[in-house]
């Protein structure tokens, strides 16, 4: 491989994680998602607990994705884990239904007001598709 396609590799990696990742920022930071979730479980002191927590576990596994890092957890850890994973996931799901309007708010501000269905549609259909590349092609 030649130079010019290694920094072609690394432009679009670089592009897509900054892409990805200002993405990401911004839906935590403009949804709220932190205050709403410690509003639900009632936790408004243990508010930079959560903010911390949430950034670590993307550096975290964001490293172990990145350089495939594994290990072999006993069953009992592992279901722990699994446990933890899971009320952290469910406890996010609900400080985002609270925000679901999010969605009309966008259609409006890309004048898309009569073509939610086509926006819905078009989240729908790009989740599905990159879920595919990943989970079939291993990208």
């Amino acid at each position: 491989m030649n130079l010019g396609a290694c920094l072609l590799m690394v432009l679009i990696g670089l592009g897509g994680g900054l892409a990805v990742g200002s993405g990401f920022v911004a839906f935590i930071t403009v949804l709220d998602i932190i205050p709403r979730l410690t509003q639900l479980t009632n936790a408004h002191r243990y508010i930079r607990g959560f903010e911390w927590a949430l950034v670590s576990g993307v550096l975290v596994f964001t490293l172990i994705d990145f350089f495939h890092w594994g290990m072999q957890l006993p069953v009992l850890v592992a279901a722990i884990y699994g446990l933890i994973a899971g009320i952290f996931v469910g406890t996010l799901a609900a400080g985002l239904t609270e925000v679901l309007n999010v969605f009309p708010i966008l259609a409006k501000r890309l004048s898309m007001d009569g073509n939610l269905l086509v926006l819905l549609m078009a989240v729908v259909f790009g989740k599905v598709t990159g879920s595919l590349l990943q989970w079939l092609l291993h990208l």
